[in-house]
């Protein structure tokens, strides 16, 4: 299989539009006509992750954070990033970053963290903002269910849990054909009125060209009439960080105890006891600082991150329990969802996942 065919499989699953504008996800280098032979999955794609996809005979490794982040001048191998781009370059091997296309998926990272807890009632954090756009056109009755049809297997129709969501008023449609056209019905200069439905939908913005696409040439009209719209909805089930509920509530001790099972953690760092008992938990894999004001307004008893500095811990303004849990290991189940994505999304070649340790923070206890 093709390498742009496997990017477009997995873009399938994990679309890289809902990403954050100030990453830089997707391939990272490669050659798109190159047969794949393997995927190395891991969290970081640093120089000892590429030998082990030399060892393993993986030609393509999916990483969570991006190795190259920010432009590269030179390719000599005088730092990490360049040392672990260039052995992938002379082995022949792609690098393709998933990072916040992952953070923002409503089953992904942060997905992940709240299963681990078995919380219940899980939603968005911090819902994508001017995201939902919709889309309005008109069509000759007879042709309503193709343009439509055409619509929703472009994707258009999405909400939530829900697709093939559209709403259709009927109504008569009038034009005159001038000079020059070709007209699908009607005769030149003289007015047709038409029995026409008009047919609205709502979708991601980073969908837009092949919805319009799409519904253009299913359309019979040589102008199609049509509108489109950005709405001020947030996108409910796209976005950083989740918060759902326990099943039980629990003391700030028992529940400490809890993550620290549960995320093989040795230490948390933490903000003071507030004496409340746990319910309601947010959480915001990776550095998760911008998430603390969020799950105040959600009313979250307690909120799990990482990388929190000293002033950030007064945010809460003691309503809510802040806890670090590390960077890495708020993210560490990362490799194994997408181990698990892509087993099932592919099966005419191998998929490994990473044994390398790329955790840079250590810990004496």
């Amino acid at each position: 299989m093709k390498l742009r065919t496997v990017i477009s499989k997995i873009e399938e699953e994990i679309s890289i539009r809902q990403a954050e504008d100030f990453d830089n996800v997707g391939l990272l280098c490669g050659v798109p006509d190159r047969d794949v032979s393997g995927i190395l999955v891991c969290h970081d794609a640093l120089e000892n992750v590429v030998e082990e996809a030399i060892e393993k005979n993986c030609n393509l490794i999916v990483c969570f954070h991006p190795i190259i982040f920010s432009g590269l001048k030179s390719l000599t191998g005088k730092n990490y990033v360049e040392r672990a781009v260039l052995k992938a370059i002379e082995n022949k091997i792609a690098i393709y970053a998933i990072h916040t296309a992952f953070d923002n998926d409503f089953f992904g990272v942060n997905h992940g963290i709240c299963s681990q807890l078995g919380l219940k009632n899980m939603k968005i954090l911090q819902p994508k903002e001017k995201n939902l756009k919709q889309l309005t056109v008109f069509v000759p009755k007879e042709h309503s269910d193709k343009v439509r049809e055409a619509m929703f297997a472009a994707g258009a129709g999405n909400i939530g849990f829900y697709d093939e969501c559209s709403f259709t008023i009927n109504g008569t449609g009038t034009f005159r054909p001038v000079e020059g056209s070709n007209p699908f019905s009607g005769e030149h200069n003289i007015r047709e009125n038409a029995d026409e439905d008009m047919i609205s939908v709502i979708f991601e913005n980073h969908k837009e060209g092949q919805i319009i696409g799409a519904m253009k040439n299913a359309h019979p009209y040589e102008e199609v009439a049509h509108q489109i719209y950005s709405l001020d909805n947030k996108n409910q089930h796209t976005g950083l960080g989740m918060y759902g509920d326990l099943e039980e509530e629990m003391d700030e001790k028992d529940f400490l105890r809890l993550v620290k099972e549960k995320f093989r953690l040795e230490v948390i760092k933490h903000s003071s006891f507030n004496n409340k008992k746990i319910k309601r938990v947010g959480v915001l894999g990776g550095s998760g600082a911008s998430g603390i004001r969020s799950a105040v307004s959600k009313k979250c008893d307690v909120y799990l991150t990482g990388d929190i500095k000293y002033h950030d811990y007064f945010l809460a303004e003691s309503k809510m329990l802040i806890c670090d849990i590390g960077h890495y290991e708020s993210e560490q189940f990362v490799t194994q969802q997408l181990f698990e994505i892509f087993s099932q999304k592919f099966s005419t070649f191998a998929i490994s996942k990473s044994i390398e340790k790329t955790n840079p923070v250590n810990y004496f206890i």
